[in-house]
């Protein structure tokens, strides 16, 4: 009762803060943020939500299948996409022939506020259930690809359903896509997590590091370019907060001895938050 009482203050505070921070558009003036909104829980409901209200066809656990189907779209005069280790480019074009080992790393002080997102309001709504410790994904989570086709066949969009494997919560449930957005140079890839009446939108811009690596990047300077987006369904508007310093980057490289591996960093404010290792192997291997 008491953490129910809580998660509601809580999503009451950032519906507030939504209110005072973000701004009203007409979703086609901002066509290029638009994406699947959720309802009061979301866990796996969005992706059939979705399927029904856009005529979409729902592959459930899918055999083939990528979170970039095509790659090279990503290409511009700020990156390229050729220069990125072949084996990124099979993880992102065929996400579903691949496993992931996971762990995580949280840091002081910025853990608390996370906990306190997670206890009270995440795992409420099932979405965006960080996990908190490195013993949260001591024995693994799940990963599930899921496609969006639309009737010629084309993949609208990519889902990647994720949970714990020993407490079965969702950890996410996210849309993904490429897109291009006002102030960035090429197209950037769009992860959208559905909220209650509303979603987390990121817009991450590709890099090249200094190797052949891949770095996706949610800094930006302004609205349109890559950055953290909370969307809220406002009448017949959206209401959207852009939180510039909330930022994600993503970074995948191939050691030596051909390991992929992938670290998935978020700080807020300029402070560390939370950490994702993976080591990511073909699930056959």
């Amino acid at each position: 009762m008491l953490g129910a009482v809580v998660g509601t203050l809580g999503a009451w505070f950032i519906y507030a803060l939504i209110g005072v921070f973000g701004r009203r558009y007409p979703a086609s003036e901002i066509a290029w943020l638009v994406g699947p909104l959720g309802g009061d829980t979301i866990g796996d409901r969005p992706y059939e939500e979705t399927a029904r209200a856009e005529g979409l066809t729902l592959v459930r656990d899918a055999s083939e299948g990528g979170l970039i189907p095509e790659f090279d779209v990503l290409a511009s005069e700020a990156f390229d996409p050729q220069r990125v280790h072949p084996k990124i480019r099979d993880f992102y074009q065929n996400t579903s022939a691949y496993r992931l080992d996971t762990w995580a790393s949280t840091y002081f002080p910025a853990n608390v506020a996370l906990w306190l997102l997670v206890m009270t309001i995440s795992r409420r709504v099932q979405q965006l259930n960080f996990p908190l410790d490195g013993l949260d994904t001591a024995h693994g989570m799940t990963s599930e690809i899921i496609l969006l086709r639309e009737p010629d066949g084309k993949i609208r969009y990519t889902g990647w359903f994720r949970k714990l494997a020993r407490k079965a919560q969702v950890i996410y449930t996210g849309f993904y896509m490429t897109t291009r957005v006002p102030h960035a140079p090429g197209a950037c890839v769009k992860v959208v997590f559905p909220m209650p009446n509303g979603n987390a939108t990121v817009i991450l811009r590709p890099e090249n590091d200094d190797d052949s690596g891949l770095r996706l990047v949610s800094a930006g300077r302004r609205f349109g370019d890559a950055g953290f987006y909370r969307v809220q369904r406002s009448g017949d508007s959206l209401r959207v907060w852009r939180i510039g310093s909330l930022h994600e980057i993503f970074a995948l490289y191939v050691e030596a001895d051909g390991t992929l591996r992938c670290e998935h960093a978020i700080r807020f404010l300029g402070f560390r938050v939370l950490t994702l290792h993976y080591r990511i192997a073909a699930a056959s291997g």
